[in-house]
């Protein structure tokens, strides 16, 4: 049955965030650093960034950079409705949309947060294909001047929810959970140009 009121959302938000809290307290987390500057737990990141990372391993940042001054962009749909809710209590600011398929106002909206916050995005999402990256965050970086951060994450073994698209990583209490980011990815702004000429190319009829 899914949820159609307003509230049920809310309060189903509100005890998803508790869930993750307690879930992802019990994993042993270690990080593997090019460079601690990139992140924005440590006094020494300064300056915007846009960090990708893959949705099935959504729950690796909600956990561990609530409060980071991040905004995460999420579908707009329904099924991810509850995970905006979540993403609040968790301390995340949000957009709902897609950088790719029609989301003129979304974007519109990233540019505006990036004036003062990190960006977050699953350059995969919101359906997919799995692990095959969308141009959308290469696009913001090139348009805004940021670097993009790519986020390597992985549990230990989880348990994976075979019915969803990403194969959503669910981790093993008290497993271990590791994560690698890169250094700063710089994109120019001739990219932009560069990905709308593949685009138009790719569109006229053969």
């Amino acid at each position: 049955m899914k949820l159609k009121n307003p509230l049920l959302f809310k309060l189903a938000g509100l005890l998803g965030s508790a869930a993750v809290r307690n879930w992802m307290s019990t994993l042993d987390y270690k990080a593997a650093y090019y460079d601690r500057a990139i992140d924005p737990v440590f006094p020494e990141c300064t300056g915007q960034k846009i960090y990708i990372f893959w949705h099935e391993y959504i729950l690796f940042p909600l956990y561990l950079r609530g409060h980071c001054n991040m905004a995460m962009l999420l579908s707009r749909h329904s099924d991810a409705e509850i995970l905006s809710h979540a993403a609040y209590h968790l301390g995340f600011e949000f957009v709902r949309g897609s950088t790719n398929r029609g989301g003129v106002a979304a974007i519109r909206e990233l540019l505006k947060k990036s004036r003062r916050m990190n960006l977050t995005i699953t350059p995969d999402g919101p359906r997919g294909p799995r692990r095959k990256m969308a141009p959308g965050p290469v696009y913001l970086a090139s348009k805004l001047g940021l670097p993009l951060v790519a986020m390597g994450y992985a549990f230990d073994r989880p348990w994976r929810v075979k019915t969803a698209w990403d194969k959503f990583a669910i981790p093993r209490p008290f497993s271990r959970a590791r994560a690698i980011p890169s250094s700063e990815i710089f994109v120019p702004q001739t990219s932009t140009a560069m990905a709308s000429n593949t685009s138009a190319k790719k569109s006229k009829p053969s």
